[in-house]
This record gives structure tokens, sequence and C-alpha cells, in this order.
């Protein structure tokens, strides 16, 4: 548990998507311009981390490791499908991006039109395929630290567009100098929270 729990934070704070990493940083620009929209967003990619890494978890320990079908005889111990990794994890990913974006247009048809492009563009979203990626790459021991893994991605992820979108709300009525309007001071503002985010590298896991 503890172990999870751990996991779990550093997956917010000190391995960030965004902060640590600049994955997703695409949608992460484009739809911050509100809350509402980022919140929308954010819990859009929560939904598909949460359940593409388990999925993929399992996919990457049941089928296509090197000996991972062995549960089905041991004829299929030298069976090695490793190289379809990328195409199986993009294809779940795209499927469970489609069953959110037929969710979102279902019951907030408002917030499907404001996301527009970008909903369906989560399917493309590097912090998804990233966190898939990094997942295969931590060899993670069980289906729990993988599941927990998607989340605090996700969480974190969340958090980062979330706040970059209330600090881009409040400079409209700051006066920020002609050049750096728009991406410019978006950008700026990027580098002091991920620099703000580098002081949870000192927390003791």
């Amino acid at each position: 548990m503890e172990n999870l729990i751990n996991l779990f934070v550093k997956s917010i704070f000190i391995e960030n998507m965004v902060f640590a990493y600049f994955l997703g940083m695409c949608s992460y620009l484009a739809v911050s311009k509100s809350v509402k929209t980022a919140v929308g967003l954010g819990a859009a990619v929560i939904f598909v981390l949460a359940i593409t890494l388990p999925v993929n978890y399992l996919l990457e320990t049941k089928v296509l490791r090197e000996g991972a079908m062995t549960w089905l005889g041991p004829q299929f111990a030298d069976v090695d499908l490793s190289f379809l990794s990328f195409i199986m994890f993009i294809a779940v990913i795209a499927s469970m991006v489609q069953l959110v974006e037929m969710i979102v247009e279902k019951f907030a048809p408002v917030l499907y039109t404001q996301l527009g492009i970008f909903l369906p563009l989560i399917a493309v979203n590097c912090a998804i395929l990233g966190g898939s990626l990094f997942m295969q790459q931590k060899a993670f021991n069980n289906i729990a630290e993988a599941t927990t893994y998607g989340v605090g991605s996700g969480i974190g992820w969340f958090l980062a567009i979330v706040g970059i979108a209330a600090i881009r709300e409040k400079t409209r009525y700051s006066n920020v100098p002609a050049p750096l309007r728009g991406l410019g001071i978006t950008f700026i503002i990027t580098g002091l929270m991920g620099i703000a985010f580098m002081g949870f590298m000192g927390i003791k896991l």
C-alpha cells in the first residue's frame, strides 16, 4: 500500500507529464484559455489514462512481451510480439477516446462544442501514449501499480492545465507587455510553474 501511495504522489508532482516531461503541450496550451474547458479536458485525460494503462499493462504482460503467452501453452514460450506495442497501445487509446467523446457529446454538449477538435485529439496526445510507454519502461509488478500510475499521471496533467487556465484568466486583466501577450506569457508562466514543481523533488518517498 505504501508503495502505491509513493507512486501516486510521484506521478502527480515529481514526474508530472507537463512540467517534468513536457508531454501533451499542444492541448495544454490550446485549451487552457478558460478554467471550464480545462477542467473538462483534464477530467477526460484522467479517465483515458486510468483505463488505458491497466489495459495496456495486461496487453504487455499477457500478449506482447516475449514469453508472455505461455499461459496458452508451452509452445508459445518463444513468441515475441513486442514489435506490436505501439500499434496496440494506440488502438486501445483511440478506442477509449472515442468512448469519452461519445459520453461528453451525450451528457455535456456545450463542453463538447467548446473543446472542439481537441477532444478527439486526446488520441494523439503524447501524454497519453507517454503514460503507456513509461509503464512499459518502469516494468510495474502488477496491474494495481499500472492503474495507480495512470490515475496519478492524469491528475498531474489535470492540475497543470487547470492551474495555467486559472492564471491565464487572471492575466487578461493584467498589464502584460504587448510582445508577450498570448502564448509568450503562457510559456513564461509554464516555465515558472515547472520550476515550482521541481521543488517537489525534495520529497522523500
